[in-house]
């Protein structure tokens, strides 16, 4: 019996990397009875076929955590890469990832790429977002600025890249290991939008228990994992930070008399856009159709 960890799966087969180096592997019809599936970023158990030494996966260890979307197991960190300028950056966007990952317990990385065709913009948003909590990064690939710190950054964990397409999530990680050789894709002149150039998920290894995993490119991001709008209150981080002040425990910061998060946003403790985002999250987690 060999242990590993799945780093790709493709049509039914599964690909796990172990010291024996990689086997390709089945899973076992149980976890379809079980209503189990193997996903990338799992532990498993598997027994070697003497035959050919592909491998069946006996047993998958548990999980520390489960994202949706992707289908990833055991994650740590998410790297959330937005470009500020080539396409613009889309903070409603951000504060969805921010949310979501914060639902799920990661470490969160905010890289502002592209930091050279907007410094003053770059370093206003980084601004916004270290003040509310974030640990942000500002990187350039044509300067080649901030790699470094944000290769440093990725040692020790298993790392999702997320982030529209276009913002650079492949080329910055084809210039922390040009081994990788993923395929990048340019920004649409006409759209201001960048192609999926990433076609399945896969774990790219940087070292000893270090991964990455570039995932296909998001234009939406549903929020349906919330269960109703209290959760987009409690994981929102300057909303959760300040939030008890208000005079009622039950206070979402939206049509409450005398809120206390409205008074720090008119005195600019809290970020006015920031807010906005807020509100509109807790109208969407509403408007979600729950059967």
């Amino acid at each position: 019996m060999v242990e590993g960890i799945i780093i790709k799966g493709i049509g039914g087969f599964y690909y796990v990397k172990t010291e024996d180096g990689l086997i390709e592997s089945r899973a076992r019809g149980v976890f379809r009875e079980e209503n189990l599936k193997p996903l990338v970023g799992d532990r498993v158990k598997i027994k070697l076929s003497p035959e050919d030494n592909s491998g069946y996966i006996i047993d998958i260890m548990p999980r520390q955590r489960e994202l949706l979307r992707p289908a990833v197991a055991n994650i740590t960190q998410a790297v959330i890469v937005m470009s500020v300028r080539n396409p613009n950056i889309n903070t409603w966007l951000l504060d969805k990832f921010l949310l979501m990952s914060d639902f799920h317990g990661l470490n969160i990385l905010i890289c502002l790429n592209k930091f050279d065709l907007d410094e003053n913009k770059t370093k206003e948003i980084s601004k916004t977002y270290k003040n509310a909590g974030y640990d942000v990064i500002m990187t350039s690939i044509e300067a080649n600025l901030g790699i470094e710190d944000l290769e440093s950054r990725l040692k020790d964990n298993i790392s999702v890249f997320a982030g529209p397409s276009g913002a650079g999530k492949s080329t910055l990680l084809n210039l922390i290991n040009p081994n990788f050789k993923l395929e990048t894709g340019k920004v649409s002149s006409k759209t201001k939008r960048g192609r999926h150039t990433t076609r399945h998920v896969e774990l790219l290894e940087l070292g000893d228990n270090s991964y990455v995993l570039d995932s296909p490119g998001f234009s939406s991001l549903n929020l349906d994992f919330l269960e109703d709008e209290i959760q987009v209150r409690d994981y929102f981080r300057e909303i959760k930070k300040y939030g008890d002040r208000c005079n009622f425990l039950s206070c979402l910061h939206d049509q409450e008399p005398s809120c206390a998060i409205k008074e720090y946003v008119k005195e600019g403790i809290i970020n006015k856009d920031r807010y906005k985002n807020y509100l509109k999250l807790l109208e969407e987690v509403r408007n979600i159709k729950r059967y």
